[in-house]
This record gives C-alpha cells, structure tokens and sequence, in this order.
C-alpha cells in the first residue's frame, strides 16, 4: 500500500475525489448507492464520459473497461444512442405515456428474432427484476417451490438467489455437494433451505443433486458464462438441458451480462442451447436501466392480464377466473429505454461491427498474455466475446472453487497501478470492450500494464 492510500488517498491525483466521497459518506451509507461500487480506500468520482474514456472530478482521464459493468458497448454518449433518445422525446412529447406503445412490440419482435429461446417477451427495469420474474415464472408453471442455482453466480441483490455467490470454503462444503451459504445480513433461513446449490461445471454431481430434489424444484438459473468470464463446457450445457427437460425443471438462463457480448443472440446461440426462459439486462438498455425475460409461449402467457384479473382493479365479477401471475411496473416498456435499446441494436446488427469487437478484443488480450508472460509471470485471459478477465494462475479455470486458488493479491496489486496510469475498471473486475475502443487505446492499454507490472515487481 502506499503512502498516499495509508492516508484514505488513492493517489496525490485524485484528491478530490477522496474529499467528496468523505462528504458522500456523511449522507449515503458507506458513500456510495450501490456495494459493488465501492473500493479501497475510496472509489474514483467520474463526471464526463466520451467514447472509450471516463473523466473523473480531478481532471484524469481514463480508458473504461468496466462500462458500467459491461452495459455500454457502444461507449459513452453514443451519437445514436442520443439521437434516438432525443427524436423520441420531441416526437412522442413526453419521456413515457404509462400506457402500451409501439416500440414495446417492435423490440420484442427483434428479441425474438434474436435469441433461439425467447417466444414472447415483457419487460422490467433492471437485469434482477428480470431474474425474479424468471423465478417467479417457473414456480407458477411447475407448481414446485424451489430454485436450484450454481456456486458462484450471482443474479440479482435478493434474498432467493443472494445465496453462495462468493462463498468462504470453510463454510461452503464439498465441491460436488456445495452448501448454501448466505451474502448478506438480513436474509430469511427460509431462502437458505430453499435455494439448492449446484456445482458449476460438474455434469455428474449436478445430475445427482438435481435428480435427488427433482419433485420440488421448480427452475435452475444459472450464468452460461459464470461472473461474464468463465465459460460453461458444450457438454456441461448440453446435459443440462436434457436433464431439466427429463424431470421437468425450468432451464433460466441469466444473459443480463452475456446478452449481446457473445453474439447478437447471446450465449444460447454460441452453445446452440434453447433455454426455458432468458432473462436480459445492461446492452439491452443503451445505457439506461431496464430488464426483460423471454421464453417459451406456453409459461410466458401466465402472466396475460387477459385471461385472468388485475389484482389491484379486480371486482367481485371476475373472481371465478383464474388468477394470472402476477407481473407490472408503473415503468416497464418505458419509450426512452426502448429507444435507446433500439438503437444500440442497430449499430450491432451493422455489417462488420460485432466481428471489429471481436477482433480487438482478441488482440488486447493477446498482447495482454504475452506482456505478463515477458515477466516470468503465470498469467491467461479467461472469457468469450467481448468481454474477459485476467487470470493470475495456471490449469483450467472452470468454477469458482479454481477462482478462489488464482494469485488475486498480485492482480489486485497490478489493478491498482493501473488506476494511477488511466485503465479504469473496478480492482479484479472483468475487462469489457465496446465498438468504440481503439488499437491506440489497446496499445496505450498494453504499455499501461508493462509499467504497473514493473512497479508492483519492484515494490
């Protein structure tokens, strides 16, 4: 640690950012609105974005692999995105109507022509709504009550699935048989004997677990990609899906961080893999907040207001119909998200831009290993698409038991280093790309990395 973070500073550099996150503190419990958004000693208050790059209260500029979290793929203040927004809210005359619209089909049109699971489609406001939804879906439709998940996944900040996200070993059993362990106070023992945990990557012992809870198990969700960066295996999905098909579990597929950064159609059209129902987040808005799930007809018309009754206008002259699940949202299908959506999708679907992506990001991480490898050190980039992390250890990588044996001191020493030289994303973080990176800024990326190597090595 250095002098500067023993005093509460990141670096002489971000001194401002330091003094606001004190004032933030005094308002906002730990200073910030969102745990993931916090690190030590304070995180970096941003106030521009352009492109590929943030711009913090100091004047600092950085090149941005976290965008937000992988949502930005087209970067930041995307001339589109804007116009889209902008034409949206001149034309309608309004930021929403509260009402049904047009771009709520036209989007769902698109979703469905997309991704080989998605029949039908409604909307939410956030990836974890959409999870929750998903869930919901699978209990109405089996009529079973628990939800299986796997080590390591993470779905959303509530109770049913906040379980043995980054779970201590000593506390979290046997890799073939894990146990449930909670991530948070406040969570109801209920949710921890409800939610059974799956090892990732492991056909044989998830088989056995499945098959032993099949009578009351409603759904598996699980990340296809685990955390965005460690890929399931062909064969892992593959039975997966014929086990859930053969005990009659609702296969979810959580893509709000693979959806569009691995194909237009996600993760489900790499693996060629057709899930019950996906749930959809960050690409999706362009930017803004929204969620959607998809899936097959016959659970998706569940939740149709239309054969059944509104629980908040219901009277005493439908009571004999039978009731829908339950889904809304005084903000689900808002016109300015769609619209953004919309446009992002657009400028996806443009000849040669996913491959671009593609290839730049095979290049960084390229030059990446080799600038790691110079230096004697054990190092891999882990992740598919557009979107990978970087792995300070050797042999496969394949759950988050082998995660939890990787070098994550020297990389978060490394991460560090990397803040005081302009390479933003949150220490240990994933690496996402986005169609408005440059060679230069994988070049500068690169150079940044030799020299945060040098200083940790020579600390």
């Amino acid at each position: 640690m250095t002098k500067g973070q023993e005093n509460g500073l990141l670096s002489e550099s971000t001194q401002t950012s330091a003094t606001l996150f004190k004032k933030a503190c005094k308002v906002i419990p730990g200073g910030v609105t969102a745990n993931i958004k916090y690190f030590n000693p304070h995180p970096i208050m941003m106030e521009k974005g352009k492109g590929s790059k943030l711009f913090d209260v100091d004047g600092n500029e950085y090149i941005d692999y976290l965008l937000c979290y992988g949502a930005l793929i087209l970067g930041h203040g995307h001339h589109k995105v804007f116009e889209a927004v902008t034409k949206q809210m001149m034309e309608s005359g309004t930021t929403i109507f509260g009402t049904p619209h047009k771009m709520e089909t036209t989007m769902a049109e698109k979703l469905i022509e997309l991704y080989p699971g998605i029949e039908m489609v409604r909307y939410t406001n956030s990836g974890l709504e959409a999870t929750l939804l998903a869930i919901r879906t699978a209990v109405a439709y089996t009529g079973k009550q628990k939800i299986a998940k796997f080590e390591g996944h993470y779905h959303g900040g509530y109770d049913q699935v906040l379980v043995s996200v980054n779970p201590d070993m000593d506390r979290a059993g046997e890799p073939s048989a894990p146990k449930a362990v909670g991530e948070s106070r406040g969570l109801p023992d209920y949710y921890l004997k409800n939610t059974v945990i799956l090892p990732f990557n492991n056909l044989d012992a998830t088989e056995k677990i499945l098959r032993d809870h099949a009578h009351e198990l409603a759904g598996v969700i699980l990340e296809p990609i685990q955390g965005g960066f460690i890929p399931a295996n062909q064969d892992f999905m593959t039975g997966l899906r014929k086990i859930t098909e053969k005990l009659n579990i609702v296969l979810i597929f959580d893509e709000v961080k693979t959806g569009f950064r691995l194909s237009l159609g996600g993760a489900q059209k790499i693996y060629g893999i057709k899930p019950d129902i996906t749930a959809l987040g960050k690409v999706l808005g362009g930017g803004f907040p929204i969620g959607a799930i998809g899936g097959k007809k016959e659970m998706m018309m569940i939740s149709s207001a239309r054969d059944g009754r509104d629980i908040l206008t219901a009277g005493a002259e439908n009571n004999d119909k039978q009731d829908p699940l339950y889904h809304s949202g005084t903000y689900n299908g808002h016109p300015t998200i769609l619209s953004a959506g919309l446009a992002t999708i657009n400028v996806l679907e443009q000849e040669g831009t996913m491959d671009k992506l593609f290839a730049r990001t095979q290049l960084l991480r390229k030059q990446l290993e080799e600038i790691y490898k110079s230096y004697g050190l054990t190092m891999q980039t882990l992740g598919m698409g557009s979107i990978f992390n970087i792995i300070l250890g050797e042999g496969d990588i394949r759950n988050y038991r082998d995660m939890s044996k990787t070098n994550t001191k020297l990389r978060k020493q490394i991460d560090y280093e990397l803040l005081k030289l302009g390479i933003y994303t949150k220490p240990l973080n994933r690496y996402s790309m986005s169609v408005v990176h440059t060679e230069e800024d994988v070049h500068r990326t690169v150079a940044a990395h030799d020299e945060a190597i040098k200083r940790v090595l020579n600390k």
